[in-house]
């Protein structure tokens, strides 16, 4: 069992500190960046799929050399046996059609050929949820989306997953689909280990990850757009069929919040504490 989960980096908004050049380009490399939200989900159901069914896990993911940390994060989630990072300037300011191709590239260029590829809904910043569906297509894979529970059958080769129905948390569907195939790990998905052999391979790899992410370097490869053998003329910003119209910066919020501080050993500084919580606690 191969199993590879796709993981990107997005600007952490909260810091209010989103670059963009004369064009209305995001500028990833002067952004600070964070682990796109959506794909914790999908990490945790590929390290259900480790715990319950054993196998080889791999992280990727396409940008900046800073997305190494993003990869190192994601490695903290779940037990990753490699990291690939497809990273150079001709796939700068790629559209979702463009990373797809690239990304599917790099999977298609591993050793092995996964069995399972797990990506995450959508990402924070583009919102399109359209790079797993669009990487699924590239390789001509089968697609499963808004997967809330799954369990694999090895001898069979078939995925069977419970999925959300246009994403409507009140009905739920079962299907199959053949491995390899793609799936989509949806915010309702809730990894589960039934078994406690389950439970303790889960606190054991835990614990192993944990350790082996500080030195996740010596699990990292790096792939430019060569070794891929891509054309630069299909993949990046040349490669992308979306034209941005405009984009409106998002300003750093002024603090206008007041702050006092409170001395804990001291009882009467936590009067007024009290005082100011107890309307809430009382339901007002």
């Amino acid at each position: 069992m191969h199993t590879v989960v796709l993981t990107k980096g997005v600007p952490d908004f909260r810091e209010g500190q989103v670059s963009f050049d004369e064009d209305g380009h995001l500028e990833r490399g002067k952004t600070p960046t964070v682990m796109n939200p959506n794909d914790k989900h999908a990490l945790r159901a590929a390290f259900q799929t480790r715990v319950r069914n054993g196998g080889h896990v791999s992280l990727m993911s396409m940008g900046p050399p800073g997305y190494q940390e993003v990869l190192q994060e994601g490695m903290r989630d779940v037990y990753a046996d490699d990291l690939y990072l497809l990273s150079d300037r001709e796939m700068g300011a790629a559209d979702t059609w463009a990373t797809a191709m690239t990304v599917a590239t790099g999977i298609e260029n591993l050793e092995t050929q996964p069995d399972l590829v797990f990506a995450g809904f959508k990402t924070a910043d583009g919102e399109t949820g359209h790079t797993g569906p669009q990487t699924a297509y590239c390789l001509d894979w089968p697609m499963v989306t808004h997967v809330v529970s799954l369990d694999i059958d090895e001898e069979a080769g078939l995925l069977r997953a419970k999925r959300l129905v246009d994403g409507d948390v009140t009905e739920i569907e079962t299907v199959e689909a053949p491995m390899p195939c793609f799936v989509v790990a949806d915010p309702e998905f809730e990894p589960t280990y039934r078994k406690a052999s389950h439970r303790l391979e889960h606190k054991q790899l835990r614990e192993e990850t944990q350790e082996r992410a500080e030195d996740y370097e010596d699990v990292l490869t790096v792939w430019d757009h060569e070794d891929l053998n891509l054309d630069p003329d299909y993949i990046g910003l040349d490669g992308s069929p979306t034209i941005v119209a405009g984009v409106d910066p998002i300003p750093k919020a002024p603090s206008e919040r007041e702050a006092t501080v409170v001395d804990g050993d001291d009882p009467s500084s936590l009067e007024p504490v009290l005082d100011e919580l107890t309307p809430f606690a009382a339901g007002d």
